[in-house]
């Protein structure tokens, strides 16, 4: 594991030593001091074990040096350690195993997770008018309608019949829930198909936002029989390997469905 190995204390000490050297009355050269808090100590062992994490100099699984190794590389007291590591903690970059075998070690990245945090910060964000509606849905357009067309050249047999029976239950379904969780179902067997694991960690959470924060009480059942019928052009498209024809089918169908969502 490549950690500096400089003690904190000592470049604590260093800083400190540099700030009194600008102190009126210490050297007499400067007016006006200005300085940055420095953090505490538990928040920059945190920030260097995340950075290497993040470098990949700590992987998945890799179990970290124990707590006495961990205040030698650093510099600093065994409580600012366990600060550090319920921080990485916290943030789900590490966990701790009990036992003679036990320790902590990296974690490995939960997709469910990931896409759980998004909705969750999504839903405050929108929640707060950090982001508006009209953002959400453009930003669902450019991951949707990309997705369509890969989805023509990548989606396998097992994929194109689950479109099918989605639509098809879509379609036989009575009720503004079930019509809605047919329609989410469906959207989102594309961006699988799609073949790219990040778009559906992205998607999945705008979708939930809308349904849970801006869905219409009141869309008519023939808007319905409308969003079924668009469903099927989709994947007669996809079905069909037609990539230009699935991407500007579901671009129009994305626009169709603007109405189920207010503002």
């Amino acid at each position: 594991m490549k950690v500096s190995q400089e003690p904190m204390v000592e470049s604590v000490a260093k800083k400190a030593r540099e700030v009194r050297a600008m102190i009126p009355g210490q050297n007499g050269t400067a007016d006006v001091l200005s300085v940055k808090k420095v953090l505490p100590a538990y928040e920059q062992v945190a920030e260097q074990l995340r950075q290497l994490i993040l470098k990949g100099e700590l992987a998945p699984g890799d179990r970290l040096p124990v707590e006495g190794e961990l205040c030698a590389i650093f510099g600093v007291s065994r409580s600012t350690i366990r600060e550090a590591l319920r921080v990485l903690a916290a943030r789900d970059l590490v966990h701790t195993v009990r036992g003679t075998t036990g320790g902590t070690f990296v974690s490995r990245t939960d997709a469910a997770k990931v896409s759980q945090y998004l909705e969750t910060s999504l839903g405050l964000m929108s929640g707060a008018d950090a982001i508006t509606v009209a953002e959400i849905l453009e930003a669902r357009e450019l991951v949707e309608v990309p997705a369509a067309r890969l989805a023509s050249t990548r989606a396998t047999p097992g994929h194109i019949e689950a479109m099918r029976e989605a639509l098809h239950r879509e379609v036989a379904s009575m009720g503004r829930g079930l019509k809605f969780r047919e329609h989410r179902n469906f959207h989102g067997i594309i961006v699988e198909a799609a073949g790219n694991g990040l778009l559906k960690i992205m998607n999945d959470p705008v979708f939930k936002v809308l349904q849970a924060k801006f869905l219409r009480p009141d869309v008519a059942p023939e808007f319905w029989h409308k969003v079924d019928s668009e469903h099927g052009a989709i994947l007669d498209c996809i079905a069909a390997g037609d990539g230009d024809g699935a991407a500007k089918a579901m671009r129009d169908h994305l626009a169709t469905l603007r109405v189920l969502y207010q503002d």
